[in-house]
């Protein structure tokens, strides 16, 4: 039996974790790897499993049921809960644990700085976006629905009440270009709701960052961790998707509108208004400031890469975006 710990954290809850899981699986546990506190790594004898961990049990059966939904309706590249054999269902600590299919990792990771990967990732989104779209008005009472000009304007009210803390870190003229940025954008959006109102619902993803992408040993593309599912237009998550891949485009509008996806939505002025928003600056600014972590070195350059390394190719673009919505 092996216990190896990929993250920092309670050593003595993952023993405990560990004893508890022998006592409930039939089958033996010979490793085990936390990779967080709720997402665990489980191999026995004859099986390798992912487990990972919900505050409800109401949210496991969620995900267990929108998975098999999915599969059912021809999206397969994810994975499924599946149900080994235990003594009762896993609840530890005020945790509930469903367990995973394992999907063996490609030595490659994942990462939007590939053009192979970045268009890769927008047609599995896309084929989501088409099964989801045949089964969303079942789980309109289950998920929440989508938003977005209410999500940002709370993000933005935060950023704003930490700018006396923010002018020890950002050049006041910046500070005042990212706030004036947030306005125009929401502020165009506000004027244009239709585009958010009207396009046909699907279920979003949510979180369409690099690592809910997941390459398997055989090349195969899969989509992963939906935790952050909601009801509303596929835009939305091709706005997030825009965000997070931009950076690895230096912010040009043209490599953006080269990816079909966009096509249309780029003749939106909503969505153009939408991509002015700095979501990820003032995130990962409201997030530092509320765990304390800004004295963290490796997050601190991240922070500030994102906020002044790309600020004049950000500032760029979004002029860019302002002619072409005048």
């Amino acid at each position: 039996m092996s216990m190896t710990f990929k993250q920092k954290g309670d050593d003595d809850y993952f023993i405990r974790l560990l004893s508890y899981l022998r006592s409930q699986f039939k089958e033996n546990i010979i490793e085990m790897v936390p990779f967080r506190k709720s997402v665990i790594l489980i191999k026995t004898d004859n099986n390798t499993y992912m487990l990972k961990g919900f505050h409800t049990n109401k949210r496991l059966k969620l995900q267990e049921a929108f998975t098999a939904t999915l599969r059912k309706e021809g999206f397969s590249k994810t994975y499924l809960f599946v149900h080994p054999v235990i003594k009762e269902p896993l609840f530890f600590e005020g945790t509930y644990f469903g367990c995973m299919e394992y999907i063996p990792p490609n030595k490659n990771s994942f990462s939007f700085k590939s053009q192979k990967n970045r268009q890769e990732g927008l047609e599995l989104l896309e084929q989501f976006h088409l099964a989801t779209s045949s089964f969303e008005s079942r789980y309109r009472t289950l998920i929440p629905k989508g938003i977005i000009i209410e999500k940002w304007k709370d993000r933005g009210k935060i950023f704003s009440s930490n700018l006396s803390f923010l002018k020890y870190f950002i050049n006041e003229k910046i500070l005042e270009e990212l706030t004036n940025w947030a306005n125009w954008s929401l502020t165009g959006m506000e004027n244009d709701r239709s585009l958010f109102i009207n396009e046909p619902y699907c279920i979003l993803h949510g979180d369409v960052a690099h690592h809910n992408f997941l390459r398997d040993t055989k090349g195969v593309l899969h989509l992963i961790d939906f935790d952050l599912i909601s009801i509303g237009p596929a835009c939305l998550d091709y706005l997030q998707y825009a965000n997070r891949i931009l950076p690895s485009l230096d912010w040009s509008f043209d490599q953006l509108s080269r990816y079909s996806q966009y096509e249309n939505l780029l003749d939106e002025k909503a969505f153009l208004h939408a991509l002015a928003f700095p979501a990820d600056i003032f995130r990962e600014w409201n997030r530092l400031i509320r765990e304390g972590t800004y004295r963290d070195q490796s997050k601190y350059n991240q922070i500030m890469d994102l906020t002044i390394g790309q600020f004049y190719s950000r500032k760029k673009f979004i002029d860019t975006l302002k002619l072409l919505t005048k």
